[in-house]
């Protein structure tokens, strides 16, 4: 945790765990979990309750519990589970043993589920789902009692037993409990615990036929856990009731009773959180898997370059709150870059090539330049990179005719090219369309670092990379998925309508220094004066490919 964020005075979850522990409640214990659906890859909303389950654990020598949520086997996978894991632990998170799945508890509510009926507390319904909607009424209106309600115990139970031998067709009972059709929580109006699914379980195979709903499984799973502080989002607010009315039939004297208590959930401008619109992009081809970089996804983040900590201490300076609200997504990009600004070393690279010929620089010589690594780390060091008479710089660094402020390249002009000599633009050949394909400069060998003229001041510093060593290279501009900062809150339009088109630009016919051919798959960069950028895991050593991660400037602060 930063020292800016540690000097804060504790969130309120925090200063419930305080009063807990002076207490003496739950034995003095701390103990979380993290309970995601197998059924997606996690997402940068996932992260902040992976830092506050993990993180608040770890701040009061507890443990956290990971617990797969797996008790919807036709949308389950163990690729999902196997993503969930690495997530986490590329976030710096361990669970140690301490790893279940509600699979593993199976039994013990099918039990438990027995006992409520045999309380007269639970009943198989035989009404459709769109028919058990309708009787439950609304907030205002008390819900019609089912005329299954009142069947007899002995019946119920034997219905309930018959469902999980599979003997019914999904869809033709269910199994609720039998709370109050008048309440006004609609959650307590004879919620469904069990249905039928006829799907292989990836851990239990066919062994089961019915499968508990999350409001029933989660806080009873909690419980077989040992959990105290059962943390999740706010809109699970208004499950608390059902939650707790569950563990009211099942809590012992002397046993850890787990509390809910709801935080504010992560939202992102210019992004959409929920799995289920997320697959449908995977499905529909609109991006490249769950690990495009453009998704918010972990895996995404972590392929376009974004590092463990930037994303933590993204968390940390959004805070835990119980009011929901937007952040703005330039929040994460800013903690990305300021992680980046530290750790990143400097690099040359070229994406829109235009190449220099140095007129006066001899035509067989090289040279390898001495230039630091990252000016904000002396401890990185420098390397050497190759000079030579014939270089690369961007295109949009020389103009023909250039504007009074314009500090870089063009006739008459002269420049420092990066941790080398000044050069001064002579000359320019343009090809047949009009598009100028070569520059002649002459340079000033005085002007080379420790040399007698290396204190000349000019206005304008290039980079480049020379045209002799230079390594070709792909390199992959992302930018926001979406072109509207809200793409979800449109109820007459489909949120795939805003997709930014202009998200994904390639570029084949880029060059970087040749240092770059012993980078690493995730490695990042700063691409001097472009941005931070990282070596995609799809590259090869005959064809290298950057993502980048984010630009040094906002570019949408000017579209705004």
């Amino acid at each position: 945790m930063s020292e800016e964020i540690s000097k804060k005075g504790p969130n309120f979850i925090e200063s419930i765990i305080e009063k807990d522990l002076s207490e003496g409640k739950n034995q003095k214990k701390v103990h979380t979990r993290f309970p995601p659906e197998p059924n997606g890859y996690l997402h940068i909303g996932h992260a902040k309750a992976i830092c506050i389950d993990f993180g608040l654990a770890e701040k009061f020598g507890g443990k956290t519990n990971l617990r797969f949520d797996d008790t919807n086997p036709s949308k389950e996978d163990v690729e999902y589970v196997d993503s969930i894991k690495d997530d986490i632990r590329w976030l710096g998170f361990a669970w140690n043993d301490n790893e279940f799945f509600t699979s593993d508890y199976f039994e013990q509510l099918y039990q438990w589920a027995r006992k409520l009926i045999i309380d007269g507390k639970a009943y198989v319904d035989d009404q459709s789902a769109e028919i058990i909607a309708t009787q439950k009424g609304n907030p205002t209106t008390p819900g019609e009692e089912s005329p299954f309600g009142s069947r007899s115990v002995e019946e119920n139970l034997d219905l309930f037993e018959r469902m999980k031998l599979g003997e019914f067709e999904e869809g033709s009972r269910v199994l609720r409990a039998k709370i109050d059709m008048s309440s006004s929580n609609m959650h307590l109006r004879d919620p469904l615990m069990y249905r039928i699914v006829k799907a292989s379980h990836h851990r239990t195979g066919e062994d089961w036929a019915i499968y508990p709903m999350y409001d029933y499984a989660h806080g009873q799973s909690d419980y077989i856990e040992g959990i105290t502080h059962s943390l999740c989002t706010l809109e699970f607010e208004v499950h608390r009731p059902l939650y707790n009315w569950f563990l009211d039939q099942i809590v012992e004297e002397g046993k850890v009773r787990p509390e809910q208590t709801e935080f504010s959930r992560l939202n992102l401008s210019y992004t959409v959180m929920s799995k289920r619109k997320l697959l449908e992009l995977v499905q529909k081809d609109e991006v490249n898997g769950w690990d495009d970089p453009r998704m918010p996804t972990l895996s995404g983040l972590r392929r376009r370059g974004y590092t463990p900590e930037s994303i933590r201490n993204f968390v940390d300076k959004i805070g835990v709150t119980k009011v929901d609200g937007v952040i703005d997504v330039s929040l994460l990009e800013h903690s990305v870059k300021d992680d980046l600004n530290v750790k990143a070393p400097r690099v040359m690279a070229v994406l829109d090539p235009l190449k220099v010929i140095i007129t006066n620089y001899p035509e067989d010589q090289e040279e390898y330049l001495e230039t630091d690594n990252n000016p904000e780390d002396e401890s990185m060091g420098s390397r050497k990179v190759p000079f030579s008479r014939e270089i690369f710089i961007e295109r949009n660094d020389f103009m023909e005719d250039p504007p009074k402020k314009f500090f870089r390249l063009g006739p008459g002009r002269e420049v420092r090219l990066k941790s080398a000599y000044f050069i001064k633009c002579e000359d320019f050949k343009k090809d047949e369309n009009g598009i100028v394909r070569e520059v002649y400069c002459t340079y000033d060998i005085d002007t080379k670092s420790g040399g007698p003229a290396a204190g000349r001041k000019v206005k304008g510093t290039l980079h480049w990379v020379s045209a002799m060593h230079a390594i070709k290279a792909e390199v992959r501009l992302y930018d926001r998925l979406f072109s509207d900062a809200n793409p979800d809150g449109h109820k007459d339009k489909d949120f795939k309508e805003f997709l930014n088109p202009d998200s994904r630009t390639i570029l084949k016919n880029c060059y970087v220094e040749p240092s770059l051919l012993n980078a690493k798959a995730l490695d990042h960069f700063q691409f001097q004066r472009l941005g931070y950028y990282n070596l995609d895991p799809d590259s090869t050593a005959e064809n290298l490919v950057f993502n980048r991660t984010v630009p040094l400037r906002d570019s949408w602060a000017k579209k705004a």
